[in-house]
């Protein structure tokens, strides 16, 4: 092989540190966003919060004007006049007690965010509950696991037959009726309902906690452990036969099933809040949709002037770099959150202004519209508008919508325009909405009636709209009862 030297010309794209943290900001969410600009002020000494209050200095000056204000009107009013102790016959602690928790130092500050309980999760409440109910030690073994195969919903993960063979290698002597034995015991802690082995089971452990004397309680349990199935289909006709009622007793019982809770578990368990900060504001004014950036989610930052003049040209020194180098990065991050923030509300004026029908309208006027539209008439990429878009809301009369919800997919008209998918599935759930439940609309029925606006939908394309927005079928939609 024989070695050679050869010249080529070719264009690459280099990541540039600025570049890269560019496009990191302009895909952050609010929050990281917030956190991120936390973290910069923390690090870089060039940056500071631009704040249009009085400065340190002149905060002092008046703190100190008015505190000569206040010892010359002390010294020279009616305040005189006031007695240094009153005469009292009882102490402030014989009439108010201390809100500070015993044995707390009454010179730290109390937190009370520190003092709130804690949500406990369905395990933990379970296990405080076993612990205020006696057991053996066996017994008390039983029950963990027991409570260990409860899942989120208060059901059990596993068979009685399961825990028993589990437990087998801990107890010799252990049998079956143990077991059963102790899940009964469980079975009453709170909720009512909780590990239960399948529905019927939950809704019947509900049902024995009421008490004898409730109307049609044991007609209800005949429902719940023999024709559950003929419930869930609303087979009407067929359940007044089997339980040998009248309509309006079958109503009641009914109504008394749809009291229980077919997740017991649901109502303990703990659940996160997640909270939305939104990046813009949708207003209407003389009849026109405006849109502003949200002034709450970044704070105004600068370059800090005593540092950046402390800084001299000719100096090599290492501080005298190292401050160089911050104010570069400074000016990079501050350029580059300005950046973002336009870009941002660049793409909402321009979703705002091409969705006009929605914000009009709501929903069932939303226009088709993919990230080509909004990139073409940017004159930016498609990977930019995917990033703008991405955890980014939008505040509205109609709520607090991500930026990602305006965008659609068209299905064809039969005046040859096109139909957002998203106005679409407003259509299907207006008409399921008020269809009526004794009498449910059809997929089939449903693509007729879009049929019949001009919207030329297949009926397996409602189904998947309709399952998409988390809507039974019409065979389980129907109410008979």
């Amino acid at each position: 092989m024989k070695q050679s030297l050869h010249l080529q010309l070719g264009q690459q794209l280099t990541m540039t540190p600025q570049l890269q943290q560019a496009i990191r900001l302009l895909q952050m969410s609010t929050l990281d966003l917030q956190q991120e600009i936390q973290q910069a002020l923390e690090s870089n000494i060039m940056l500071e919060v631009n704040d249009d209050e009085n400065s340190p200095q002149e905060a002092i000056t008046t703190a100190e004007t008015r505190t000569e204000n206040s010892d010359l009107m002390t010294s020279e009013g009616s305040q005189t006049d006031i007695p240094d102790e009153l005469p009292i016959d009882s102490s402030w602690d014989d009439i108010y007690e201390s809100a500070l928790p015993p044995g707390s130092d009454s010179t730290e500050t109390v937190e009370f965010e520190s003092q709130r309980s804690n949500a406990s999760t369905l395990l933990e409440h379970l296990l405080w509950q076993l612990e205020l109910t006696l057991f053996s030690e066996r017994d008390h073994a039983i029950a963990i696991a027991i409570i260990d195969s409860v899942n989120e919903d208060g059901y059990l993960s596993s068979t009685p037959e399961d825990i028993f063979e589990g437990l087998q290698s801990q107890f010799d002597d252990l049998e079956l009726d143990e077991v059963f034995a102790v899940l009964h015991r469980v079975q009453q802690f709170d909720p009512a309902g909780v590990a239960a082995i399948d529905l019927s089971d939950c809704l019947k452990i509900q049902l024995l906690q009421l008490p004898e004397a409730t109307p049609y309680r044991a007609e209800a349990l005949l429902v719940v452990t023999r024709y559950l199935k003929l419930l869930a289909t609303h087979e009407q006709a067929k359940l007044i036969r089997k339980l040998d009622v009248s309509e309006r007793q079958l109503d009641e019982i009914v109504a008394l099933i749809r009291t229980l809770d077919p997740k017991p578990g649901a109502q303990i368990q703990e659940s996160s809040s997640e909270y939305v900060i939104p990046d813009v504001y949708v207003t209407k004014h003389n009849d026109q949709w405006q849109v502003n950036l949200n002034p709450d989610i970044a704070p105004k930052l600068r370059i800090n002037p005593f540092y950046s003049a402390l800084i001299k040209r000719a100096d090599n020194s290492k501080d005298n770099v190292c401050m160089k180098d911050h104010l570069q990065e400074a000016k990079w991050f501050i350029k580059n959150l300005h950046s973002r923030n336009d870009t941002l509300l660049r793409v909402a004026r321009s979703i705002v202004e091409k969705q006009t029908g929605f914000f009009d309208h709501g929903s069932i006027a939303m226009k088709p519209m993919v990230l080509r539209d909004i990139a073409e008439e940017l004159k930016l990429h498609e990977s930019t508008i995917s990033r703008v878009t991405t955890h980014k809301f939008m505040h509205t009369p109609n709520g607090i919508i991500e930026f990602k919800y305006f965008f659609s997919s068209h299905v064809s008209t039969e005046g040859g325009g096109e139909c957002s998918s998203t106005a679409i599935r407003a259509f299907i759930k207006e008409l399921i909405d008020n269809e009526n439940q004794a009498r449910p609309l059809s997929d089939s029925k449903i693509a007729d009636f879009l049929q019949a606006k001009g919207i030329n939908v297949a009926r397996r394309t409602i189904a998947k709209y309709r399952e998409a927005m988390f809507i039974s079928s019409s065979s389980q939609r129907k109410r008979l009862l």
